[in-house]
C-alpha cells in the first residue's frame, strides 16, 4: 500500500537518537532548547516553544494569550478538529469563517462580518501546506485590534511574499505540528513560534505544570536552590530531548523535503487530466504540499468518492479527505449550534480527495497513482 503520507528517516536521524540515549539526559535537557533554536532561526521567529503536539501548541497559545469563557476566535471549519478543540478546553467558543472552494483555505472577505465585541484572535489555517492570504488577514485584525494565531500544521516550509511561514513579524504566533506525516518528524510534537520574549516565557511555564523558577517572577524570595512555585494551572506538555534530537536532525533536511513535495506536486500537475482540479499555484506565495489534494466532479465521472477511494485501495493506493467541515462533526454541532457549512466549504469538502504525497516517493509512484486514478474513475460523461 502506498501512503497517502509517511515520514522519511534515514541513519543520520537514528544515530541523533542514539546519541541522546547514551546521554544524561532523555527529557528536560538541552537539546530541547537546541531544536527550539534551530526552529527559530529556520523560520525566521525569535523565539520557539517546543512542545507533545500540534494540538497542545494551539492549546498553549490560547492559554497564554488569556482567551477563555466569553471570549471568541475566527476560524475555518476546513480543519483538524484541534484547531477548534483548543478553544474549548480554554472556554473559548468558534465562528467559522467560510474558504476558498479551490483551495480550501481561509476566504479572507467572510471575516469581517463575524467579528464582534467577543472576538479575540483570527486563526487561518494554511491548508495542505499552502499559505492563507496573510496581508488580507493582517489588515482585518489590525482594524479590529485581533490577535493572528496561525495554524501552520501543514505549512512547515511554505513561504509567503518571501517570508516563511513562522517568519511573519505581525503575527502574533505560528503554530507547527511534527507528527509522522509533516514535514518533519520529531515522532509526536509540536510548536508555537513567537517574537515576544514575554510570551515565550508564558508558554513555557503553561507547558510545565504553571511552574516558575525564576526567583524575579516569585510570590515569595525562594528558600534555597530547591524551590519553585506552581504559578498557575498549567499541563505536562513537554518534549523530550530524544524526540528533540529526531527534530535538529530533520530539520538539516527540511529544504530537501519540500524540494521534492515541491517536485512530485508538479509531476501530478503535468499527469492528471484536464477534468481533474489541482491544487492552485500563486504568485506571491510557495505551497510547502503537505498534501497534493485533488478536485473532482464525481458525478461528472458517474461515481462516487466512496468507490473511488475504495477502489484505489484495492489497488493499493492510500488516499483521504481533508477534511469534513467542522461544523458536520457532532461535538462541533454542539459546541457551535448556530454555526452551519458555508458554501464554499461545502463545495470544497464535496470535490476533494489528498492523493499520496511524501519526499520518498518516486516519478514511478506518481505515475501509477495517477494511471490507477483515471481508470477508476473512467471517462467524464
Amino acid at each position: 500500500m502506498l501512503p497517502y503520507g509517511r515520514q522519511t528517516i534515514d541513519d543520520a536521524d537514528i544515530a541523533a537518537v542514539i546519541e541522546v540515549l547514551r546521554s544524561p539526559y532523555l527529557t528536560c535537557g538541552p537539546v530541547v532548547a537546541r531544536f527550539e533554536q534551530a526552529l527559530a532561526a529556520k523560520v525566521g521567529a525569535a523565539h520557539a516553544s517546543a512542545c507533545s503536539s500540534g494540538t497542545a501548541a494551539l492549546h498553549l497559545i490560547y492559554a497564554a494569550l488569556d482567551i477563555g469563557p466569553g471570549d471568541e476566535i475566527i476560524t475555518t471549519p476546513i480543519t483538524f478538529s484541534a484547531t477548534a478543540a483548543a478553544a474549548y478546553y480554554v472556554g473559548a467558543k468558534v465562528r467559522f469563517a467560510d474558504v476558498d472552494a479551490r483551495t480550501g483555505t481561509i476566504d479572507a472577505s467572510s471575516i469581517e462580518a463575524l467579528i464582534g465585541p467577543h472576538t479575540r484572535a483570527i486563526v487561518p489555517v494554511h491548508l495542505a501546506g499552502l499559505p492563507c492570504d496573510m496581508d488580507a488577514i493582517h489588515a482585518i485584525a489590525q482594524r479590529h485590534g485581533l490577535a493572528v494565531v496561525e495554524d501552520a500544521c501543514h505549512a512547515l516550509g511554505a513561504m509567503y511574499r518571501g517570508t516563511p511561514t513562522g517568519g511573519d513579524k505581525r503575527t502574533t504566533a505560528t503554530v507547527f505540528s511534527f507528527h509522522p506525516v509533516k514535514h518533519v518528524t520529531t515522532g509526536e510534537g509540536g510548536a508555537v513560534v513567537v517574537n515576544d520574549r514575554a510570551l515565550k516565557r508564558r508558554i513555557d511555564r503553561l507547558r510545565q505544570h504553571g511552574i516558575e523558577r525564576d526567583a524575579t517572577y516569585m510570590d515569595r524570595p525562594p528558600a534555597g536552590p530547591w524551590a519553585y512555585e506552581v504559578a498557575e494551572l498549567g499541563w505536562n506538555y513537554r518534549l523530550s530531548d530524544l524526540a528533540c534530537a529526531l527534530g535538529i536532525s530533520q530539520l538539516t533536511k527540511l529544504d530537501e523535503f519540500v524540494a521534492r513535495r515541491r517536485e512530485l506536486a508538479a509531476a501530478y500537475r503535468r499527469s492528471l487530466r484536464p477534468e481533474i482540479a489541482v491544487p492552485t499555484e500563486h504568485v506571491d506565495r510557495a505551497s510547502a504540499y503537505h498534501l497534493f489534494a485533488i478536485g473532482v466532479d464525481w458525478a461528472r465521472f458517474g461515481t462516487t468518492r466512496a468507490r473511488v477511494a475504495e477502489q484505489l485501495a484495492k489497488d493499493g493506493v492510500g488516499t483521504q479527505v481533508h477534511y469534513i467541515p467542522l461544523t458536520e462533526q457532532p461535538l462541533h454541532r454542539r459546541r457551535c449550534p448556530t454555526e452551519i457549512t458555508p458554501p464554499g466549504a461545502a463545495r470544497y469538502y464535496d470535490r476533494t480527495l489528498s492523493l499520496p504525497m511524501f519526499p520518498a516517493m518516486t516519478s514511478s509512484d506518481v505515475a501509477d497513482v495517477v494511471a490507477k486514478l483515471h481508470r477508476v474513475l473512467g471517462d467524464p460523461q
